[in-house]
C-alpha cells in the first residue's frame, strides 16, 4: 500500500443502519413534489452520509457503503435459533427494504461503490474491509450497531452520527471508560452480559459492572476457570452456562476473512451533491 492511500481515510458505512435511521428517525417526512411519493428513506440515507462526510471526517475519504445479504444470518442462526429472530417484519418495519433499490441507485449516481453478498452480514464484510485496508490507514465506521467496537484500535474507529457533537467518534479511551473493558474484550463482555438487539441472552445475573470485575486486566472467558474470579452467585452462573457463553462469543465476533470482490483503492470520493439534485437525477422528486 503507498504512502497515497494511506493519507486517504477509508468510511465503511453500514448501509441498512443508516437507511433504517434515515427512514424512521428522519425529523420530517419528505414527499416528491407532486406529494405522490415518500421519498424519505432515499432522501434522508444521502442527507446523512453527506452531513457526515462533510462535518464528522477529517479529510475527504474513500467510501464504501456495505448491505446485508438476504442470508446472512443463516450461520450465526444455526449456532442459536433466536439471532435477530425478535426483530419486526410488519409493513412498516419493511419500509427500507422497499427504499433499498432507489437507494442503490443513489449510491451509483454520486459515484459510491457498495457491496452486498447474498450469504453475509454487513458486519463481517465491514469488518473484512477495515483488516484489508492495512496497518497504517485510518478506518472509519459509520455505524449505530455497538458490535463494531469489537474491531475499534487506535486507527479504527466508529462513528455514530445518531449521538450528541462530540460524542460521535467512539475509539478505545470511550468504550473502556464506559464499559470498562478493552475493545478486544467487547465479544466476551456481551457474551456475558448479552445483547437483547441481537437475541443474545447472556447470563441471567451477570450485570455490565460484574462482567467488567470479571474480565478486568484483559482477561478473557476462557481465563476465568483458572482464575480467582468465579466465586459466589456470579462465578456459578458464569460456571453453569460456560459452554453457551462461548457460543455467544463466537456468534458476536466478527469475521475478517471473507472473500469479498471489492477492495478499497485509495481514492476518496467526489463531494456529494445534494440530496434533492439526487433524487432529481433518479426521477424521484
Amino acid at each position: 500500500m503507498g504512502d497515497h492511500m494511506s493519507d486517504v481515510p477509508l468510511l465503511l458505512v453500514d448501509g441498512h443502519g443508516l437507511l433504517w435511521r434515515a427512514e424512521f428517525g428522519f425529523p420530517t417526512r419528505v414527499l416528491s413534489r407532486d406529494r405522490s411519493r415518500d421519498i424519505t428513506g432515499g432522501f434522508g440515507f444521502m442527507a446523512l452520509l453527506r452531513v457526515a462526510i462533510r462535518s464528522e471526517l477529517p479529510a475527504p475519504p474513500e467510501v464504501i457503503v456495505v448491505f446485508d445479504g438476504e442470508h446472512g444470518v443463516a450461520g450465526r442462526r444455526a449456532l442459536d435459533p433466536a439471532y435477530k429472530a425478535h426483530r419486526p417484519a410488519d409493513e412498516a418495519a419493511l419500509a427500507p427494504i422497499r427504499t433499498l433499490p432507489d437507494v442503490k441507485r443513489a449510491l451509483e449516481v454520486v459515484g459510491v461503490p457498495w457491496v452486498e453478498f447474498d450469504d453475509a452480514e454487513a458486519d463481517d464484510v465491514i469488518a473484512t474491509l477495515a483488516a484489508a485496508a492495512g496497518p497504517d490507514r485510518d478506518v472509519w465506521v459509520m455505524a449505530s450497531d455497538r458490535d463494531f467496537y469489537q474491531l475499534v484500535t487506535d486507527r479504527i474507529r466508529v462513528l455514530n452520527t445518531a449521538m450528541h457533537p462530540g460524542c460521535r467518534v467512539i475509539g478505545p479511551k470511550e468504550i473502556e471508560a464506559r464499559y470498562g473493558v478493552a475493545p478486544r474484550r467487547w465479544c466476551d463482555r456481551v457474551a456475558l452480559v448479552g445483547d437483547p438487539s441481537d437475541g443474545i441472552a447472556g447470563v441471567r445475573g451477570i450485570g455490565t459492572k460484574t462482567a467488567a470485575r470479571l474480565l478486568e486486566g484483559g482477561l478473557g472467558i476462557e481465563d476465568l476457570p483458572d482464575s480467582d474470579r468465579l466465586t459466589g452467585r456470579a462465578g456459578r452462573l458464569v460456571r453453569e452456562h460456560f459452554a453457551q457463553v462461548l457460543t455467544w462469543r463466537d456468534m458476536v465476533r466478527l469475521r475478517t476473512d471473507l472473500v469479498v470482490s471489492l477492495l478499497p483503492c485509495g481514492h476518496p470520493a467526489s463531494d456529494l451533491p445534494k440530496p434533492a439534485e439526487v433524487m432529481t437525477a433518479l426521477d424521484l422528486w
